[in-house]
């Protein structure tokens, strides 16, 4: 019998598993209590991916011969594979108190422990491994797992790194480290980490998924789109790299080519929320608003209380004028920015208060003040008291509008008055039960404050030539590009008998350079660094005849001054602008000059110069 087993292991270890296999079961045949044949058959039986049968026959062999660490070793092995990670576990202790000084025990005991999610107990059994075999890549390697788990990165890194002076080239050791630096805030590093795991192992989509992922996060979208393609050439359906490069080309600006892939991620995993988060933002983006409501309600059914979900199907139904449905939706806007709201205080609804006192506070941008304030008066009709919080920057601006309101207006982050409610400024329609026809349009309503009247008087010269104020850059928002190339201005500046003044207070030094070097630079003015705050903003605008600006607080506090105003908007404009319509019911001073499809900033300032050259 032995010289058959002989020959069964010989077999083994050459690699001719179906002669050993043949070779074990003849000598279990002859005697079925052969330790190390039911042992080497259910290496066998694991090697083949028969976890189950392996898990008996070892299990089997264990229980003849208990005292063996090498065979608890095993069946953990299988046990582990089965995915009874206890019983895994338990086995390789076993293993372990039999043979304190096995490394290869502690290793599969902080494998086991890794998948079970008990990162501490896997980092505690890697580190004994390595005092043990302490030149070993593979534990290493390991234990940075463990240790980026625990949020342990600098540790991770570490660990990671002597991975690779053991084994220079361990392409999974470059992609670990990649993640570990990512979590330090270090992508460019992360990137050429992940790069090399790529050289050394060229088909390795985590790799590559990584890194796609990485250049994406760092705005660097046209890499990315390559390797998110990288990604999908190896593995086509993967409905993650499909939604990374779906982001990326959304990113570009490239909404057309975005839709197809989120409408194959959606395909492939119809509940995958955030890919229908994205379409929808994307049909939005496009002009398709009842479409991008679609996506959203399809979202939300995935995910109820994703609040970029309800914001952004807020927006849609507000672009198409739905303020019954856009508005209460609208509050989920609370949810997604860090609000300074004084949460303590209950929420003012609208009721009638005659002897309590309501705080306003501002919230998003300077626009959105100078737009929302309008609705003071509404309130204050309200209240016994109103207070009136806002960015410092508007208060000279606002102070003459908010006496004649009698309103207490006060700056934000100075002290709060008492107060018995509040409300935030851009739920103030909600709270009145504004609809889009009853919008307050009457402008002006702010004006300019006598001592900035006096202080900007002459200088903007005599009258000979028309004076158009203008600005071309605001903030870049999701999905909402507010900022148009300088150069994209020259048929403006090519008009003849205007003066152009630049209302923008901070120009790069690229745009004061491509200014003042300008062939019409003597009749483009600027003020730099004079101009303080808004109420110096108003008080040259009260003097220009014109103004021409992109959607900016400029355009707002253009509109509240009721300035001819010329408003050049992006394809898929802000939803106070609606849809389609060539005048504000905000604004009614103001023109809308809309794209006519994404990115096109060369026809809407060709329409603005022909406006102005007619007018």
């Amino acid at each position: 019998m032995e010289p058959l087993f002989e020959r069964a292991y010989a077999a083994h270890r050459d690699g001719r598993l179906d002669d050993a296999e043949r070779g074990y079961r003849a000598a279990l045949d002859i005697d079925p209590k052969h330790v190390d044949a039911l042992h080497l058959l259910g290496v066998i039986r694991h090697q083949q991916g028969q976890h189950a049968e392996a898990a008996d026959l070892v299990g089997r062999a264990a229980n003849l011969r208990p005292q063996d660490a090498a065979l608890q070793l095993n069946l953990g092995n299988a046990l582990k594979a089965l995915g009874q990670l206890d019983g895994a576990i338990e086995r390789f202790r076993n293993a372990l108190t039999l043979a304190p000084g096995f490394p290869l025990a502690h290793y599969n005991l902080g494998n086991a422990y890794a998948q079970a999610g008990r990162h501490e107990d896997a980092a505690d059994a890697f580190s004994k491994s390595l005092r043990l075999q302490p030149n070993d890549a593979s534990t290493h390697n390991n234990l940075g797992n463990a240790l980026h788990s625990l949020g342990r990165h600098d540790e991770a890194v570490a660990a990671f790194r002597r991975a690779l002076e053991l084994k220079p080239g361990h392409a999974g050791a470059h992609n670990n480290l990649g993640m570990a630096l990512n979590a330090l805030n270090q992508p460019a590093e992360a990137i050429t980490q992940f790069r090399a795991a790529i050289a050394a192992q060229p088909r390795f989509v985590a790799a590559h998924f990584n890194l796609a992922n990485t250049l994406a996060a760092s705005g660097q979208h046209e890499e990315a789109l390559d390797a998110f393609e990288a990604v999908l050439a190896l593995q086509p359906k993967f409905p993650p790299a499909l939604y990374g490069l779906g982001n990326s080309l959304a990113a570009l600006g490239r909404h057309k080519e975005a839709l197809q892939r989120f409408e194959r991620v959606v395909g492939l995993d119809p509940k995958f929320a955030l890919a229908w988060l994205s379409l929808g933002t994307t049909h939005h983006a496009l002009g398709a608003h009842t479409a991008a409501v679609r996506a959203f309600d399809q979202t939300l059914r995935l995910r109820p209380d994703l609040a970029s979900a309800h914001l952004n199907r807020a927006v849609a139904w507000l672009t198409l004028g739905d303020f019954a449905r856009g508005l209460p939706e609208y509050e989920w806007r609370l949810q997604t920015t860090a609000q300074a709201d004084p949460q303590t205080l209950p929420r003012w609804q609208g009721e009638p208060i005659e002897k309590r006192t309501l705080l306003v506070h501002a919230e998003q941008g300077f626009g959105d003040t100078l737009q929302f304030v309008r609705f003071m008066p509404s309130v204050a009709q309200r209240a016994a008291r109103v207070v009136l919080e806002v960015q410092p920057q508007l208060m000279p601006i606002l102070a003459p509008a908010a006496a004649q309101w009698r309103v207490t207006l006060i700056a934000r982050g100075t002290p709060r008055p008492a107060a018995d409610l509040q409300c935030p400024l851009l739920s103030l329609p909600l709270a009145l039960g504004i609809d889009r026809d009853t919008i307050p349009a009457r402008t002006p309503y702010l004006s300019v404050p006598p001592t900035y009247r006096r202080k900007w008087r002459g200088s903007l010269g005599g009258h000979a030539r028309r004076k158009i104020g203008l600005a071309w850059s605001g903030r870049v928002q999701q999905q909402e590009n507010r900022t148009m190339p300088l150069a994209a201005l020259e048929p403006l500046f090519a008009l003849d008998g205007i003066d152009w003044i630049i209302l923008q207070p901070d120009l790069s030094e690229q745009e004061r350079a491509t200014l003042d070097a300008h062939p019409r630079a003597g009749s483009i003015h600027r003020f730099d660094n004079r101009i303080g705050d808004f109420a110096d903003t108003a008080a040259i605008i009260e003097r220009l005849d014109a103004v021409v600006s992109i959607d900016t607080s400029i355009a707002h506090l253009s509109g509240a001054l009721r300035k001819p105003l010329w408003l050049m908007l992006p394809f898929a404009a802000d939803w106070r602008w609606f849809v389609d319509e060539p005048r504000s019911p905000w604004y009614p001073g103001a023109r809308l000059v809309r794209q006519p499809q994404p990115g096109a900033w060369d026809a809407v300032v060709a329409r603005v110069a022909d406006e102005l050259r007619e007018a």
